[in-house]
């Protein structure tokens, strides 16, 4: 299946540049631009794309707040991967806490930003786990007994934690000793019970509640 893009960046040229890349791959492509993240969510919801690749600062309306906008706007979003010039960047962290699924370097390679945008859209690892780990420990606050509160069990919280390291539903079945289907049980749950939309939300709920430590 054909993974659909959303372009949302106020730089033509930069525009120009990814659906370079993007439509030269045979399971990627451009189905459509934004020059502003105003325009997100109607076309959004017009053109329906798996993933939209989003500018995070803006002059406008910037990837944090059209994040937000995106997700309260649509009960089925699609993934969102933040573009940033700087990777140890607040708004970057703020965009993944509003609901961004990852984020990716203006100066990434063609093949990076292809690999990206499969991951994202897999959505069954996480990008770049080193970089959120740096990102919540300098810019995350404390999330309290979040993790308590979601009474997690013994095998959810293994789970969890294992997810915190970038692992695949493969590589965490493997590591396991159990079946892909029951890890995709288990993160299911993890996510309803931390009540967040993806493992990105979650992998950030548990370094914020103190759950993992994200320096250590």
């Amino acid at each position: 299946m054909s993974i659909d893009v959303l372009l949302v960046d106020d730089d033509e040229l930069v525009r120009v540049g990814l659906r370079a890349i993007i439509d030269a791959q045979p399971d990627l492509r451009v189905v459509g631009e934004a020059a502003d993240g105003a325009e997100v969510p109607p076309l959004v919801a017009r053109l329906r794309p798996t993933v939209v690749l989003m500018d995070v600062r803006m002059p406008a309306i910037d990837g944090i707040q059209a994040t937000r906008r995106l997700l309260a706007a649509s009960p089925a979003p699609p993934k969102v991967l933040v573009v940033t010039t700087f990777a140890n960047d607040e708004y970057v962290y703020d965009a993944l806490r509003a609901g961004a699924q990852g984020f990716l370097l203006k100066r990434a390679r063609p093949s990076e930003v292809v690999e990206a945008l499969r991951v994202v859209a897999a959505g069954e690892s996480l990008l770049f786990p080193a970089a959120i780990r740096r990102l919540a420990g300098a810019y995350g606050g404390r999330g309290g007994d979040r993790l308590r509160s979601a009474r997690l069990t013994d095998r959810e919280a293994e789970v969890l934690r294992l997810m915190t390291t970038g692992r695949s539903n493969v590589e965490i079945a493997e590591h396991l000793v159990v079946g892909v289907e029951t890890v995709k049980t288990h993160v299911g749950n993890v996510l309803a019970k931390l009540g967040v939309r993806d493992r990105t939300q979650a992998v950030i709920a548990a370094y914020e509640s103190g759950f993992v430590v994200p320096n250590g």
